[in-house]
């Protein structure tokens, strides 16, 4: 009987969990940029550029998890004025992506990268990596959450709680995602072509943002005759 019977009547609850933790990792994008009247040069100085950036955040060993190149353009720039199809200049970009799980570094990393030429930084976006054991812990707790609710159902019916006929995961697609609270990405840019990165920059000092774990779960349970 879907609904159950008078004797077996069926029970049905929904528990949730929501938690606060530390994040596990940072992620930031670096934008490295170049200009040229040709394009030689303008590919020369993006290489060169790009070089310095790489040696500098691989230079922190096992506080960068990871690192990846995501795009790279050279794009020539045409006269305003004319007829004809003169470029004026050459503009080239190359973009990083650097994931640290080292917070005691990113600040230096990141003002280290801001201070070099036509280079901008953006981020940190703070993060728990997808096997967190904080998903587990939000899960296990939601499932608590169901059991003891539908045992204050049974109880307040002068019943107990006999069997779990279903459990099921709602699922984190229906959780619509919690926007950034102010602060959790900043940007740095050093456009304005400062010295080259000096090992005694003052470092930026970036608090990590604390991230919040949902879990969402639907229980049904068999519960005995209540006394009414």
């Amino acid at each position: 009987m879907p609904y159950g019977t008078p004797d077996t009547p069926r029970l049905a609850v929904r528990g949730e969990a929501r938690l606060e933790v530390d994040p596990e990792i940072a992620r930031i994008t670096v934008t490295v940029s170049a200009r040229g009247t040709d394009r030689p040069s303008a590919l020369n100085d993006l290489t060169r550029r790009n070089e310095q950036a790489l040696a500098l955040i691989k230079s922190y060993g096992d506080a960068i998890e990871k690192l990846e190149t995501g795009s790279f353009s050279l794009t020539p720039q045409l006269s305003d004025k004319g007829r004809h199809e003169r470029i004026r200049a050459y503009h080239g970009r190359v973009t990083l992506t650097a994931t640290l799980n080292d917070f005691t570094t990113l600040g230096e990393l990141t003002t280290r990268l801001a201070d070099l030429d036509l280079t901008r930084v953006d981020g940190p976006w703070w993060n728990l990596r997808p096997d967190s054991p904080a998903h587990r812990d939000a899960r296990t707790h939601a499932v608590r959450e169901a059991v003891q609710r539908a045992r204050e159902y049974a109880e307040a019916l002068g019943a107990r709680l006999d069997a779990l006929v279903e459990l099921a995961d709602i699922g984190a697609e229906n959780t619509p995602p919690m926007p950034a609270a102010p602060g959790a990405r900043r940007s740095f840019g050093g456009y304005a072509g400062g010295p080259p990165p000096q090992a005694d920059t003052p470092a930026l000092d970036l608090e990590p943002q604390r991230q919040t774990v949902y879990a969402h779960v639907n229980a049904r349970f068999t519960m005995t005759r209540p006394a009414l």
